[in-house]
């Protein structure tokens, strides 16, 4: 089943480029002719009076790259103009660009990132790069929000495209332990006064070193929310990279994440770039630009490529002061989630494994065993869940209209999640009295972090509501797709990126060869919330869609 995604999601993929450049045939194979089709009425070289194809094999170093330039025709569909590139058998990866003379001139080279299409049947294969993160979020075992999950999921991505992965990360007291396999002492050293100690163990299949500096700075009982977190996370980036330097590792990439690692980027540029690290570039994402925009302003400066976690959160925050002297190297490149983790297939939390097959099946018993478990009236009412942190970024507000909304249409609403804010988590625990007792059989509010419920909660219900204020990018919309349940969202960030609404959005969707997959309104207000709840509650032929989304 996994293989057959990974195929499918790689076509889909090639062919979300079709309005710009696709080939002829969509797998290219080594040894063989292609086809090369390019559109420039979609790109920079629109209105030129000749395109010249310049391409290249294995990420421009193959031994005959790069190809001599080939002017390119028009193709018989009119759109697109053609040309036809031999194949070598050693060739992994196809790479091209296109430029308006055969001496250059303007080029569109997608952004400085280039095109690329894999190879299939070379007889030489890729060789791996070695990448490491160094972050201060890992799931399960020390995650507060979205970028816990990112560094998990994207790190087993990448390590499963035969790249070696490692991940740095501070050794908290208060991390989930039972979740780390094979967990032994490394070495110790001394760094920034201290002595630091290196522990190894694996995480989800992934190899992490943990770094315990003994003058106490991550024994603290917690990740963020000390007086000092600036001086703690600054350390740690540090002693990460002198590790890394004393360990004799030469890593191709390192990824910092947001502003707790951001020094590293200066930091390696700084100290370590001339001193034994050379080999490396510097990798820095921004999760949410919410926090420490001046160190993330700095990382933007010193690192070699940025990305943000959507591409529409990326055109949000460009006007950004720690942003906008840096959008040259700066893209939104869309998250995702680890399906082997969010699988309602392989998942021991809910009664019923499903797969897009028998969905109905399966999600009928989670939301009789969800409406058991926190005793709701069984009935085929619909179920609106919500599974969020509790602040202003993720719509309380909207949270709350949405709430009494789906009770006035008969619906049941279950809530999981808690607030950082006491001011906001007393006034949650006041609405969970007021509604357990006026509406106790159709609402329950779970003010509460539970793994579990989580699970039961996408399973059993039949929609998801994420009507975040902002949102760079969200998962919550696409683990809810991921077990069929249909996401309702504000048009943000990612959740603009990934929710395309049943009314407005075909030929958004089209565009990269989707269907519509759920709801989403514009505005923050209760209007925009009821256009939703109006249309999806009294949506009648859903089977088919929550196919799809699966």
């Amino acid at each position: 089943m996994k293989a057959l995604t990974k195929e499918r999601t790689l076509r889909t993929f090639l062919l979300s480029q079709k309005h710009i450049v696709y080939t002829d045939p969509l797998d290219v194979q080594a040894g063989k002719t292609v086809t090369v089709f390019y559109n420039p009425a979609n790109t920079v070289l629109n209105g030129k009076p000749e395109i010249w194809l310049r391409c290249s094999f294995n990420r421009w170093t193959h031994h005959m790259s790069p190809l001599p330039p080939q002017k390119m025709f028009p193709s018989e569909n009119g759109s697109h103009l053609k040309a036809n590139v031999k194949v070598p058998l050693d060739a992994y990866m196809m790479d091209f660009v296109f430029s308006e003379k055969e001496d250059g001139g303007v080029f569109d080279n997608k952004n400085g990132m280039d095109y690329h299409v894999p190879v299939f049947g070379g007889i030489v294969k890729e060789p791996p790069m070695h990448i490491v993160h160094i972050a201060v979020e890992m799931a399960p075992i020390a995650k507060v929000g979205g970028l816990g999950d990112v560094v998990t999921s994207l790190s087993r991505a990448v390590q499963d495209l035969n790249q070696n992965v490692d991940i740095i990360l501070p050794k908290y007291d208060c991390w989930k332990f039972n979740n780390v396999k094979d967990f032994q002492f490394h070495k110790s050293y001394s760094w920034g006064g201290t002595q630091i100690k290196v522990w190894f163990g694996k995480v989800e299949g992934l190899s992490v070193y943990f770094l315990e500096p003994q003058n106490g700075f991550f024994s603290v009982g917690c990740i963020y929310g000390r007086g000092n977190d600036g001086e703690r996370f600054g350390l740690f980036c540090h002693a990460a990279l002198e590790f890394l330097l004393q360990s004799g590792f030469h890593p191709d990439i390192i990824h910092c994440h947001d502003w707790s690692s951001a020094p590293v980027a200066w930091l390696y540029k700084e100290h370590y770039r001339h001193y034994g690290l050379n080999k490396a570039r510097v990798v820095f994402t921004i999760h949410n630009l919410e926090f420490g925009a001046n160190l993330i302003g700095k990382a933007m400066l010193n690192s070699d490529k940025a990305t943000t976690v959507s591409p529409t959160y990326s055109q949000e925050v460009s006007g950004n002061p720690a942003i906008a002297p840096y959008l040259f190297k700066f893209r939104g490149i869309l998250n995702g989630i680890d399906q082997d983790i969010w699988d309602p297939y392989n998942d021991k939390f809910i009664p019923l494994s499903y797969t897009s097959e028998n969905v109905i099946e399966g999600k009928r018993a989670a939301k009789e065993a969800l409406q058991q478990r926190l005793g709701l009236k069984k009935a085929d009412q619909p179920l609106v869940g919500i599974i969020t942190r509790l602040t202003h970024q993720k719509g309380i507000g909207l949270i709350k209209h949405a709430i009494w909304r789906t009770l006035d249409h008969n619906g049941q609403v279950v809530l999981l999640g808690s607030a950082p804010d006491p001011r906001i988590q007393n006034d949650f625990v006041n609405l969970a009295n007021q509604l357990h007792s006026s509406h106790n059989d159709r609402a329950r509010l779970c003010l509460t972090y539970d793994e579990p419920l989580s699970h039961m909660i996408y399973a059993g219900a039949d929609f998801i509501l994420v009507p975040s204020i902002f949102e760079p990018c969200g998962l919550t919309q696409l683990i809810a797709m991921r077990y069929g349940s249909i996401p309702i969202v504000r048009k943000t960030g990612g959740l603009y990126d990934t929710v395309f609404d049943v009314d407005h959005d075909k030929e958004r969707a089209q565009v990269y060869c989707l269907e519509p997959n759920g709801f989403n309104f514009d505005g923050a207000d209760a209007a925009g919330v009821d256009y939703a709840l109006n249309s999806n509650l009294c949506l009648v032929q859903w089977t088919r869609m929550v196919q799809f989304i699966m």
